[in-house]
């Protein structure tokens, strides 16, 4: 397929946010000709439900064969198909999975916990990714989690448990890592300690443990200052309420910005990012803010290890509370002495994870699957 431009379906029930933003990039750097259709990202739950219906009745009425249908994992895709008949008859179906329901920690607020209607969530990820012709992962993590959840999840069943079928998964999965908008830098010169929080404002991010830090070193007079940037909803975890009244006079800007310049503008300020997460699939908001110029301080889970090589930078890893407090404390105490070591970091993430070498694995994989 080298030299021939493939014609690329992207089929998004849920077109916002990341998912909108990883597709759009995708977009602009591939040597492919790539087509989106989608639904607006509201939600979720009756997207994942209903959407393929809707798409399918939209992708029917195009009358276009492409080369590769690549679905979201939000997509119902065995509805999607039945729905489509024979005009999927001569494409390649692909998932791009951003994240999964069988290993995504769910809210304790969420009224489906208690209804015990979650698994109907999982049914549709698994049931998607049996009838695909290829999975793709954005971390090892992430697919390592997902067949562990798949395996927790059959075992539950009452009886012909198509064990087997997760082996049939596993064959046809793999990782393509998310690509980043991101340009190289010439890192600014550090004079103060400016800490980070640029994840949405939701429980899975753990701020709990984040501002509980800080209220520790600010107890304790530790000079910083900080930025709290994320999209929050109308539903957020209290902390940041109470953080935005005990850390007001260390507090540079909070809330959710306006326009992507303005959130890189903040980005290229701060220069420490302490993560808390309970989960995290790939990790999009810590590539870019390393990316430009911040020094992560990183839990020894999920998918960090793997991001940043534990091996050759164990030594931006913790592994308990205490340890992040002590880290963060001894980087913001001697952060002037880290510029060296964040220009190295931010380097290996750039080239890492930037869309201009990423979406050439992308195009080499889809290439592939044509033969």
């Amino acid at each position: 397929m080298q030299g021939n431009k493939l014609n690329i379906l992207y089929v998004e029930p849920f077109y916002s946010g990341s998912h909108k933003k990883w597709i759009d990039d995708y977009s602009k750097f591939s040597n492919h000709n790539i087509e989106i259709l989608s639904l607006p990202g509201k939600k979720w739950k009756w997207r994942m439900h209903g959407g393929a219906i809707s798409l399918a009745k939209e992708y029917n009425n195009m009358n276009i064969v492409f080369d590769i249908i690549l679905c979201s994992d939000m997509l119902n895709l065995p509805v999607f198909k039945s729905l489509c008949n024979d005009n999927l008859s001569r494409s390649k179906v692909l998932i791009y999975f951003h994240e999964n329901q069988l290993s995504y920690p769910w809210s304790p607020n969420d009224k489906d916990l208690k209804l015990d209607r979650d698994l109907n969530y999982y049914y549709i990820n698994y049931t998607s990714s049996l009838i695909s012709d290829y999975n793709y992962f954005n971390s090892q993590y992430h697919l390592d989690s997902y067949i562990n959840g798949l395996r927790k999840y059959l075992k539950k069943m009452p009886d012909f448990r198509n064990l087997e079928s997760i082996d049939l998964i596993k064959k046809k999965s793999s990782v393509l890592p998310i690509g980043c908008n991101l340009s190289e830098n010439n890192l600014k010169k550090i004079e103060h300690p400016i800490i980070l929080w640029n994840h949405r404002w939701e429980y899975d991010k753990n701020p709990k443990l984040f501002f509980e830090t800080l209220f520790e070193l600010n107890d304790l007079k530790i000079d910083f200052s900080l930025i709290i940037l994320g999209e929050n909803y109308s539903e957020y975890p209290k902390i940041f309420d109470t953080a935005k009244d005990k850390l007001n006079n260390k507090i540079i800007h909070f809330g959710y910005c306006e326009n992507y310049t303005q959130y890189l503008r903040y980005l290229k300020m701060s220069n420490i990012l302490p993560v808390t997460s309970h989960q995290d699939f790939f990790g999009i908001s810590v590539v870019e803010a390393v990316s430009y110029g911040c020094y992560p301080i990183l839990p020894k889970r999920l998918t960090y290890p793997d991001l940043f090589n534990y091996k050759k930078n164990n030594f931006l890893f913790y592994n308990s509370d205490l340890e992040l407090k002590d880290k963060l404390v001894s980087v913001i105490k001697n952060i002037k002495d880290y510029s060296s070591t964040i220009k190295e970091i931010s380097q290996e993430i750039f080239y890492k994870f930037n869309w201009k070498n990423i979406s050439k694995k992308y195009d080499s994989a889809f290439e592939k699957q044509m033969g």
